[in-house]
């Protein structure tokens, strides 16, 4: 086994650990039989992302972007699926779920009808890709403002922090080895922002390994 073999092994164990976080809200939602306390919003971000870029590794041919999207998708259809089921805000909910499917099949027609197959195909539909993968590593963020100001690490969960370092970091290393900066590139910041957990961590004292909590990312 090659080294590339190697790296794409990792991507998929750590990517599909990360997607599997979210059986603990599943799981609340039907023990409770009530969707309060879980966010919605992670589960329709990152299938749009999922779906994003299954469509670029099947345009590619990469077969470790496809497993690890098609696997991820599955599971945030799972969890929309169980929300939608349990939720008292079901008129909140349907208005996201519905831009989410006007956003797919907006995008579906433009990457398919407008622009011309072949390689501007790909560049653009992995610039879109990158610059979501991106916007949703940053999301946190303000998260991280308000454990600064509030000098609390009561908000992070440590092993959600550990998953995301190991899920950046292979990603990162794939998409350097195969040159595909638009792999390599989305998957940087993830790697910068889980440091700054981690030494937020050791600046304000106590790891909370099993804090609930759920981020969906990434490729």
């Amino acid at each position: 086994m090659d080294f590339l073999q190697l790296l794409s092994c990792a991507c998929i164990i750590f990517t599909v650990g990360m997607f599997t976080t979210g059986l603990t809200d599943l799981k609340k939602m039907k023990a409770t039989q009530s969707s309060d306390n879980v966010q919605f919003l992670p589960f329709l971000t990152t299938c749009l992302n999922n779906l994003g870029w299954l469509y670029y590794g099947l345009l590619k041919g990469d077969g470790t972007v496809i497993i690890v999207n098609v696997i991820g998708a599955s599971l945030q259809t799972l969890y929309i699926i169980t929300y939608c089921h349990y939720t008292k805000e079901k008129r909140r909910v349907f208005p996201q779920t519905l831009v989410m499917v006007i956003v797919l099949c907006v995008g579906w027609v433009y990457f398919t009808m407008v622009i011309p197959h072949g390689e501007a195909q790909l560049s653009q539909l992995g610039l879109a890709c990158s610059v979501f993968t991106i916007s949703m590593y940053l999301s946190p963020l303000t998260d991280l403002l308000h454990i600064v100001r509030t000098r609390s690490v009561e908000r992070l969960s440590f092993s959600l922090t550990v998953a995301t370092f190991f899920t950046s970091t292979s990603w990162t290393l794939y998409g350097l080895q195969l040159q595909d900066y638009y792999i390599m590139v989305p998957n940087t910041p993830g790697i910068f922002t889980s440091l700054i957990r981690f030494f937020l961590f050791w600046w304000f004292g106590a790891v909370i390994p099993n804090k609930p909590s759920y981020k969906l990312i990434q490729i």
